[in-house]
């Protein structure tokens, strides 16, 4: 059995998927191909999964590297399980063109990674490369699951679904720690343990429907109490998302900062007070990457830790997926699907987020029904984006690129129309002139 990890070169991530693999009993003897455009980060990565392999797996998997486009195929052949974790255009320059320019319209962000403009040019420039994943997994590996954990999720695993024939699932894990964090955080972390919930909608943006203790109880009176009395008496980093609970009822599953920019309501260019009300980090993932770039040396080190390397299994759904398939034991996940009748006042073309189970016949998405209205409406601010930056891809299209800009509720409610088809243009220009096109060649 064959697992390819594409984007290897994403070292710690690379080693908490690997090495949860090889801590799991039915995946130990596997092949792992690791493929990477970078030399020297696919070779650190390759050093590290193979002392991993026999420090904790007694050298019972097989570990072969492959780099560049021209070896592409060759990591893919006869693979069962493609894990994707590319990163296109990295920090430099992708991540800087995605910030910066806008900067110029005076279009801030917090994140980018996603939804706004930012998540619109790093969807467009990774269908890109997605493109030639599929063919070569249709040709070379046609039964293949492609387990996408890359963002802008929706937007990726939804292009991957509608227009190829690959089996695609899209993987994160904010729903995984949702409640956790939201218990915690509130101080009622006595109902932690046998609570139940039902978390459904999209990627980033799926909703805490119902969550009760394990006598049934609903605990969202109590948590619309201490959240708003917390929003009202202290500063801290999970602000618009209590706000969410008071205005529009629920939780949702991923951070403050991420939904910042996911509406039109809290980066308003004539209210800057609001930042400062809700604690909003501006500019937050690019500090985020320079302090990652700058800590990678140490990190490195550590986890290497003399060239005996350890591992504890993880969280992350990767290696309990593909334990489920191989062995029939049933596991259940919040997993990135088509809206095929899942989520009855969403888009069927749409990529939601629900439950999932997974066994040996593959993974089955749980049918939701109806979401609150006003849960279902937010949603669709953000599908309207995701699905024009789909079709702007597939159909290589910039009239479509503008649209999705104009309907990306943050973009739009701060620029106009002809300011956003401007910041586009100058977008494209500044990604082809890195060596990053934003339509398949």
């Amino acid at each position: 059995m064959k697992i390819t990890f594409m984007g290897a070169g994403s070292t710690v991530f690379a080693k908490n998927v690997l090495g949860d693999t090889m801590l799991t009993e039915a995946l130990r003897e596997c092949e792992i191909a690791l493929y990477d455009i970078d030399s020297e980060r696919l070779d650190e990565s390759y050093s590290l999964i193979c002392a991993l392999n026999e420090n904790i797996n007694e050298g019972r998997a097989h570990i072969e590297k492959y780099l560049g486009v021209e070896n592409r195929k060759d990591a893919l052949r006869k693979a069962r399980y493609v894990i994707n974790a590319i990163q296109v255009g990295g920090y430099e320059p992708c991540t800087v063109i995605d910030f910066e320019i806008p900067k110029k319209f005076g279009l801030r962000q917090t994140i980018g990674d996603t939804l706004g403009i930012g998540g619109i040019f790093r969807g467009l420039r990774t269908i890109a490369v997605l493109e030639g994943f599929a063919r070569d997994m249709e040709e070379v590996c046609p039964d293949a699951w492609f387990l996408n954990y890359t963002n802008p999720m929706a937007i990726l695993s939804g292009y991957m679904q509608r227009y190829t024939g690959v089996k695609t699932v899209g993987l994160c894990h904010s729903v995984q720690w949702c409640s956790h964090a939201l218990l915690s955080s509130l101080g009622m972390n006595d109902k932690l343990e046998g609570r139940k919930e039902l978390i459904a909608g999209i990627n980033h943006m799926a909703w805490l429907l119902d969550i009760r203790d394990r006598e049934g109880n609903d605990l969202y009176p109590e948590i619309r109490k201490r959240a708003a009395q917390k929003n009202a008496t202290e500063k801290h980093s999970d602000m618009i998302r209590f706000d969410y609970i008071d205005k529009l009822g629920y939780y949702c599953t991923e951070s403050s900062e991420h939904n910042a920019e996911y509406n039109c309501f809290y980066l308003k260019p004539d209210k800057p007070e609001l930042i400062e009300k809700f604690n909003i980090p501006l500019d937050e993932y690019p500090r985020r990457c320079v302090e990652q770039i700058a800590n990678w040396k140490k990190q490195k080190d550590d986890i290497m830790a003399g060239g005996k390397p350890s591992h504890r299994r993880t969280g992350e759904y990767a290696s309990y997926i593909m334990e489920a398939m191989e062995t029939g034991k049933p596991y259940k996940i919040g997993g990135n699907v088509l809206n095929n009748h899942l989520i009855d006042n969403l888009p069927e073309e749409a990529c939601v987020e629900v439950p999932c189970m997974v066994d040996n016949y593959g993974i089955s998405p749980t049918h939701v029904g109806k979401l609150p209205l006003q849960l279902a409406a937010m949603n669709m601010t953000n599908i309207n984006c995701q699905l024009l930056t789909i079709e702007a891809a597939v159909k290589r299209d910039m009239n479509h690129v503008y649209q999705a800009a104009m309907l990306d509720p943050h973009t739009g409610a701060q620029l106009c129309p002809d300011e956003i088809v401007k910041m586009c243009n100058a977008l494209k220009e500044a990604h082809e002139k890195a060596g990053f096109p934003i339509f398949a060649l």
